[in-house]
């Protein structure tokens, strides 16, 4: 299963660096850096030296200027946030999350997964955070919450080093998918977004000129929920429901 850490907006060549060495521990190779505030951050002597070693990953890391760039061969994302605000308490603990997503993934067949970090400074932009499948957030001490940036990519590498099965494992990402209920893929939730954002307007629920953030907000919820594909056939069947019922009103 393809893993790709991506570090959006980094100011501090030092972390780029530590994200190297970070990921190189846990196995990973994958790095990729958009809008950094260096264009020369992987040669720089800061970045090397926190690197300690993990130079091979610098060489393979790429520079890019905007986030789709660095999502070619991705179909999996998730948010990752450093500070306890950017996303609110946590549902359950990283290990709990990311075991999902590895069989949300895997149950889809081979996947490329991808690991999304904010800038030291503002965390990730909401644009970005809507577009991912889950959003995670390492629990810390409600009085001191904010972690460095190369120390919260460790920690995530570490957990999906585990949810994968550890370095143990031959085929980690089969056996995690085989213990779960089959999840419905991307694509299918992404059709329910679409069916439930119709029948939201057909029902006068949702103002198409002004809708705010329900359907950003719909879309964290489905992707939290991790639906199988059995209940998206049944959210969309009440879809097609409400649907109807506004219709045949309108008819009367």
């Amino acid at each position: 299963m393809k893993t790709r850490f991506i570090l959006i907006q980094t100011s501090h060549a030092g972390n780029v660096g530590a994200a190297a060495r970070a990921i190189k521990t846990m196995g990973f190779d994958d790095l990729v850096l958009v809008d950094p505030r260096w264009d020369n951050v992987l040669r720089r002597e800061e970045t090397i030296q926190r690197a300690s070693g993990a130079t091979d990953v610098l060489r393979n890391a790429r520079i890019v200027a905007t986030l789709d760039e660095a999502l070619d061969g991705i179909t999996h994302l998730c948010a990752t946030a450093m500070v306890p605000r950017d996303f609110g308490p946590p549902t359950c603990g990283p290990r709990e999350h990311l075991s999902s997503f590895a069989a949300d993934a895997a149950s889809a067949g081979e996947q490329g997964i991808a690991f999304l970090f904010g800038s030291e400074r503002f965390g990730m932009r909401n644009e970005d955070v809507y577009r991912c499948h889950i959003a995670l957030r390492i629990p810390t001490a409600p009085d001191f919450g904010s972690l460095n940036l190369a120390a919260a990519l460790q920690v995530v590498a570490y957990e999906w080093r585990m949810a994968l099965g550890g370095f143990d494992a031959p085929d980690t990402s089969t056996a995690v998918g085989n213990a779960m209920p089959r999840r419905a893929d991307t694509q299918a939730l992404a059709g329910l977004l679409a069916h439930w954002e119709r029948s939201l307007v057909e029902i006068g629920f949702l103002d198409p000129a002004a809708p705010k953030k329900l359907m950003p907000r719909l879309q964290q919820l489905f992707y939290r929920a991790q639906p199988t594909e059995e209940e998206v056939h049944i959210l969309r069947g009440i879809a097609r429901t409400m649907a109807a019922a506004a219709a045949s009103d309108r008819n009367r």
